[in-house]
């Protein structure tokens, strides 16, 4: 059944959608100043394109989980969302903060921002991933309690099931961990303590309460499988979450000065963390093998089937390649790192939002699924992104394989920018990659304005 308030959801998609096609192409800009130091200087120099496209990657995932969440609840309740109006009051803040914040980068210096946005009154910026100015954050604050606002209410009124219990657990760790980037302490050890407090727990901790929930709708919804089963399936896989990811956070604490047995703890608990996102493959594969209805909409069933693989690939593979202590001494702030984080938030995060996107977006617009062309379209766009990302991730692996031998391996150890000339060739690599990763974006939003009818399997 569907409820009038899931409309809401859709300018949230549409926001999503275009904030990420602003984000690949911040991100392709960042890769020609790899291999073009001059390129777009001094109009968008390298920090700039880097903050914006780190922001526009967190901002779109958040507008993301917000419309995923404002479709799914009312279903899940089985009950009109408790304010419509809140939500689209709350979707025009966030997307005016988002639009001048990112502004603000382009347009301001940074330190001038900072003087202009009160950070001598409380400084919170100029740290990775939370370089929003104050009145920013603050905005992010009171737009998340709202969102959790209107959902509590929503499910306190209706049904609570264990997706809707899950998602809400998540979007509650979101809100709570993001309160410690207003913590910034003077000792660098402590500040980057915390920061991991705000960026591991939530990309390892917390947004996988929220994957596992918005994957767990929409396999119910493609595939007919009972819903126990599946209940069954995400509390076994979001406690392997917990478990792993909060003590996994000691990975990022081996050389910053906190004690030294997070070397072991740390090496431990994250070598474990494959295992919930291998879980979540299985399951994925486990419940369409088990489907008892061919649903109209095949591709969102490609992604959902995606998503699986590609964070286990990502979050899982890639990040334990580097994570045991002994080998991150060597690779600790290479290019292999960046190989992880590509891969790892396109197929965990980016995709399950894609995910929903794909399933909901047809439904909302009145019809079960896309037509057969525009499907086959979608379908495209799914395998140019992915085989995309996956060579995206296999260049930056190699520059960072290279890059760990020729700059702390070899017996005569070449500088920083030595190196980097040296491995010249996989950035240029890199950012063909991301040219064909551009294509297959374009093309998964030209699929929604393709007409056609859907034939029955």
């Amino acid at each position: 059944m569907q409820y009038q308030s899931q409309a809401v959801a859709k300018p949230y998609f549409i926001a999503a959608i275009a904030l990420f096609l602003g984000q690949i192409i911040f991100g392709l800009i960042m890769g020609m100043q790899y291999v073009v130091g001059d390129f777009l200087f001094p109009a968008i120099p390298f920090n700039v394109a880097r903050m914006v496209h780190t922001n526009l990657l967190i901002v779109w995932l958040l507008f993301g989980f917000m419309g995923a969440t404002y479709y799914l609840i009312p279903e899940e309740s089985e009950t009109e969302l408790f304010s419509p109006k809140l939500a689209l009051i709350t979707f025009w803040v966030f997307l005016a903060a988002g639009a001048a914040t990112v502004l603000g980068y382009l347009l301001v210096p940074y330190a001038t921002l900072a003087k202009l946005t009160g950070n001598d009154l409380l400084a919170t910026m100029g740290r990775e991933f939370l370089e929003q100015p104050l009145p920013t954050k603050v905005g992010i604050v009171i737009v998340v309690l709202s969102f959790l606002f209107n959902v509590v209410m929503t499910m306190l009124k209706g049904r609570k099931t264990a997706i809707s219990l899950v998602l809400v657990l998540g979007l509650v760790g979101l809100a709570v961990f993001f309160l410690f980037s207003f913590y910034n302490p003077h000792n660098l050890v402590k500040d980057k303590y915390y920061w991991w407090w705000v960026v591991h727990l939530w990309v390892e901790g917390v947004w996988e309460l929220i994957l596992g929930a918005i994957l767990a709708f929409v396999l119910i919804k493609v595939t007919g499988v009972d819903r126990e089963v599946v209940e069954k399936w995400l509390y076994v896989i979001i406690t392997m979450t917990l478990i792993t990811g909060i003590i996994g956070t000691g990975h990022h604490y081996y050389w910053i000065g906190a004690p030294a047995y997070w070397q072991v703890w740390g090496s431990v608990f994250s070598a474990l963390e494959p295992i919930p996102f291998f879980m979540l493959t299985i399951f994925a594969f486990n419940m369409v093998n088990k489907r008892r209805r061919e649903h109209p909409n095949q591709a969102a069933t490609l992604w959902a089937l995606g998503t699986g693989v590609m964070s286990f690939l990502g979050a899982g593979v890639w990040g334990f390649m580097h994570t045991l202590a002994p080998v991150n001494y060597y690779t600790h702030g290479t290019q292999l790192t960046a190989a992880h984080g590509h891969m790892a938030f396109y197929g965990a995060y980016a995709m399950v939002v894609l995910t929903i996107i794909s399933y909901a977006m047809p439904i909302l617009r009145g019809r079960a699924a896309n037509g057969n062309k525009a499907q086959v379209v979608e379908m495209w766009s799914f395998w140019l992104m992915t085989v995309a990302m996956v060579f995206i991730t296999l260049f930056l692996t190699a520059a960072g394989v290279l890059q760990t031998w020729l700059q702390r391996i070899a017996t005569v150890p070449m500088s920083f920018m030595a190196t980097q000339d040296s491995v010249a060739i996989f950035y240029w690599m890199r950012e063909v990659a991301g040219v064909v990763f551009l294509i297959g974006l374009i093309a998964y939003i030209t699929s929604f304005f393709i007409k056609g009818e859907t034939k029955a399997s």
